[in-house]
């Protein structure tokens, strides 16, 4: 029978009453009996125990190398960006000219005001 791990445990819970399974309703737990009794459910074809992210230490069908695969296999590291492309002849006199525009315009403008 299954431990079910989600971010969002009562919601979970509350699809499964809505399908007809029976949570928190102190069942028999027949194989799950390690599972919290407001976390078990019951339905026709077996038993469940819903985890939220905050106990899944207390799972016990989830080993601690299994987690530890799991984390592995999810590169936690970010990731490295890629450098950016080397800047071309074309684009460094674009730059070039627009800084010389800049600094032409400032002249202007520094001169028309010293003027008034």
């Amino acid at each position: 029978m299954p431990e079910q791990l989600t971010k969002h445990p009562d919601v979970t819970l509350q699809v499964l009453r809505s399908a007809g399974a029976r949570c928190g309703e102190g069942e028999a737990q027949q194989i799950l009996t390690a599972c919290p009794a407001e976390r078990f459910c019951t339905l026709p074809g077996g038993e469940m125990c819903i985890y939220g992210l905050a106990d899944a230490s207390r799972m016990t069908q989830i080993s601690p190398s299994d987690w530890q695969a799991t984390f592995r296999s999810l590169s936690l590291e970010p990731a490295t960006p890629e450098p950016a492309p080397p800047a071309s002849e074309g684009s460094l006199l674009l730059g070039g000219g627009l800084l010389l525009a800049g600094v032409a315009i400032g002249v202007v403008f520094a001169r028309w005001r010293g003027r008034r």
